[in-house]
């Protein structure tokens, strides 16, 4: 396999950061050079960066019954590109510092659901936008029971109005692939799950 990434973080000199904006957010300026695949130096280049912190997302998933559940609340920045800023989502919140993202995903699942997790399977981490922000996305499986699943939740403090929707396994995946589903962390938790369900659901065989 040939060598794709021939520099790291060694081939990067951040001269200054400067905060440009602080407040629910934090935005600051990188001034910084980095080596060019031509060879040498770049000039100093600026980039103004989002400092929002990491966050957790976490899909439950019901192996007896191959449903899914999905919250819907509304994402004021999706009425620029949607007819409806309501959007289906995985539950999901900020880590605010913490690096345990399995009690961060078990909190929010509480939340903004009222679901307690059962198994937790790592499914992978990204990069958001990783030109604007160092945000990285942290995505979880979680086996649930999810008979009694239902309602609405969210905390009043933090303006959060959310519904519950427990949808068959094909359901979601037909909203995916119609687009309704576009927000990127539900979007790649579904295909992680449309790639790994037959493991999944093989695993709970042996187990029971």
């Amino acid at each position: 396999m040939n060598t794709i990434n021939e520099f790291d973080n060694q081939h990067v000199e951040v001269e200054s950061i400067h905060s440009v904006y602080e407040g629910f957010f934090k935005i600051q300026a990188y001034y910084f050079k980095h080596a060019l695949f031509v060879g040498g130096v770049s000039k100093t280049v600026r980039r103004e960066i989002l400092e929002r912190g990491h966050a957790v997302a976490v899909l439950p998933y019901d192996p007896k019954t191959d449903t899914v559940l999905l919250i819907e609340q509304i994402r004021i920045g999706a009425m620029a590109t949607k007819s409806s800023p309501w959007l289906l989502e995985c539950i999901a919140g900020m880590a605010e510092g913490s690096t345990d993202y399995k009690h961060v995903a078990r909190k929010e699942a509480q939340e903004e659901a009222g679901l307690t997790l059962d198994k937790l399977h790592f499914m992978t981490s990204y990069l958001s936008s990783p030109g604007g922000t160092t945000e990285r996305i942290y995505l979880y499986l979680a086996e649930t029971d999810l008979s009694q699943a239902g309602g609405i939740y969210g905390l009043e403090s933090e303006g959060e109005d959310i519904k519950t929707h427990v949808l068959p396994y094909d359901d979601a995946l037909a909203r995916l692939n119609t687009g309704e589903i576009d927000n990127a962390a539900t979007v790649i938790s579904l295909q992680w799950l449309a790639l790994n369900r037959a493991k999944v659901l093989s695993e709970v065989a042996v187990k029971s």
